[in-house]
């Protein structure tokens, strides 16, 4: 008898759309083959993994984060959470797979064209001569430096840079706003620090709460990221020394 749970062979079609959306949302932290990479826990052998069937164990941990293991949320339908599973479940436990030899040089893409990128997409909130200034000689792994720009603060480590605090307001009954720094929020109570740390009762939509999450742009662009928009930004950033 196996001593880990067997999953039978799901539709290649399925495994194949299940590769795509992990290797969009879940690589770079968990690597190519599941088996960990910047950061994030080997998944093969997760008890997680190993007894869910079709995401159903999954779908929590995707769509509401750890934000204590520094691992955000994603917004991934359970249909795409299903065609994961399906590619997770299609790896060895035991035994070595072809994608576990990694290249051995990530900066593999077209600088120019990911400076291109960079200005339509990112310009509006960073800048080469101000925020990340200097960014390659801070982060000189590649493999890091790709972590540090799709999922900042995503990662284990402090980061070379500064990520603003997500902040709320919340709307009182009265029409009175308070706002601060988030330090929790979930369906029963939000907790604000403007000074001091107030929590307050939820009921619906009251009070009314409006977060401002500095990392939300990142997490928008992450199912629309494609591999060669990941590798010509990458090799951009390994521009500014």
């Amino acid at each position: 008898m196996s001593a880990f749970p067997q999953h039978p062979p799901a539709d290649p079609a399925v495994v194949e759309r299940g590769k795509a959306i992990y290797g969009v949302n879940c690589q770079f932290c968990h690597g190519a083959d599941a088996r960990g990479g910047e950061g994030g826990p080997n998944l093969i052998r997760s008890e997680i993994v190993l007894n869910d069937q079709n995401g159903e164990r999954i779908a929590p941990v995707v769509q509401n984060g750890r934000p204590d293991a520094g691992m955000p949320a994603f917004k991934l339908t359970p249909t795409q959470i299903s065609d994961v599973a399906a590619f997770l479940h299609s790896f060895r436990i035991n035994g070595r797979d072809a994608s576990r030899d990694r290249p051995p040089d990530i900066l593999v893409g077209d600088p120019r064209a990911g400076q291109r990128y960079f200005q339509a997409k990112c310009a509006s909130c960073h800048s080469p001569t101000g925020d990340l200034q200097g960014l390659a000689d801070k982060i000189t792994d590649p493999k890091a430096l790709q972590q540090a720009w799709l999922a900042p603060g995503g990662g284990r480590g402090a980061s070379p840079i500064r990520i603003p605090p997500a902040t709320v307001t919340v709307t009182l009954e009265t029409g009175e706003k308070i706002q601060g720094r988030l330090v929790r929020l979930d369906d029963f109570t939000v907790t604000v620090d403007d000074g001091v740390n107030r929590t307050f009762l939820r009921d619906g939509n009251d009070p009314k709460v409006e977060v401002h999450d500095p990392l939300e742009p990142h997490r928008l662009l992450l199912p629309v990221y494609t591999d060669k928009d990941i590798h010509n930004v990458t090799a951009y950033l390994a521009t500014l020394k």
